[in-house]
């Protein structure tokens, strides 16, 4: 990432709250809070965001958060859903990026809007319907990302429990390794070539997060029922 920047070959988002953003982030940082985010979640609401912050089909974006991955995992997703393919998590939050004394920077960024397209990739979005008709079938697999205890509670029918902690480091990066995620997913059953559904609570944070580890582990038809278990409810 730091070469990239050197370069200003790359686009970096910080999506936590505003205020934390202007006291410090990494540098050359945009700020987009996950909250704005879900204010404009629809496609092209999206890509209105990705040009109101200077970003173009090609650039390279990476994105962090403080919040052990989750809200940039949320964030990634949904620009890969409209189209930016080129978009990559940071495997570290902000504080870790601190702490191994990484530099950091006040400058408020902006850059001028720059024009985007709009290319739905329907492959990794599930919706209520889909997953409706997906539970009754052996080779498509729902994956529960919230804890053991609301899991057990109560939870779509046929789903399996993966919680956002057992995939998420406890070393500073946001992701175990993924010979670790792939052992948890074979632990539960999960066939590789299985096509995974993940949800969560609400708004597809916890879960965003486990479809990225899943991708990791080598699962390549992973989609995210990103208005998860409230929605369904």
């Amino acid at each position: 990432l730091r070469t990239l920047m050197r370069k200003k070959a790359i686009r970096v988002i910080d999506v936590r709250k505003a205020e934390d953003y202007q006291q410090e982030h990494i540098p050359t940082a945009v700020s987009l809070p996950l909250a704005v985010l879900l204010g404009k979640d629809t496609p092209s609401g999206i890509v209105d965001i990705l040009e109101n912050l200077g970003i173009s089909d090609k650039m390279p974006v990476v994105i962090y958060d403080d919040t052990f991955g989750a809200l940039a995992a949320r964030v990634a997703w949904t620009f890969q859903y409209v189209g930016h393919t080129n978009t990559a998590l940071l495997e570290v939050t902000f504080s870790h990026w601190k702490s191994l004394g990484l530099e950091t920077d006040k400058k408020i960024n902006t850059f001028p809007r720059i024009q985007h397209s709009l290319n739905i990739n329907c492959d990794i979005h599930a919706d209520a319907s889909y997953v409706e008709t997906a539970k009754e079938q052996p080779n498509k697999i729902l994956v529960d990302s919230r804890e053991r205890l609301n899991f057990l509670t109560e939870h779509i029918p046929g789903a399996k429990n993966i919680p956002y902690t057992m995939v998420g480091s406890i070393n500073g990066s946001i992701l175990r390794k993924p010979e670790e995620i792939k052992r948890f997913v074979e632990n539960r059953g999960i066939p590789a070539d299985a096509e995974v559904i993940t949800y969560c609570g609400s708004v597809g944070t916890l879960s965003g997060l486990t479809y990225y580890a899943l991708k990791l582990a080598g699962v390549k038809n992973v989609k995210l029922y990103s208005k998860s278990f409230r929605e369904w409810k």
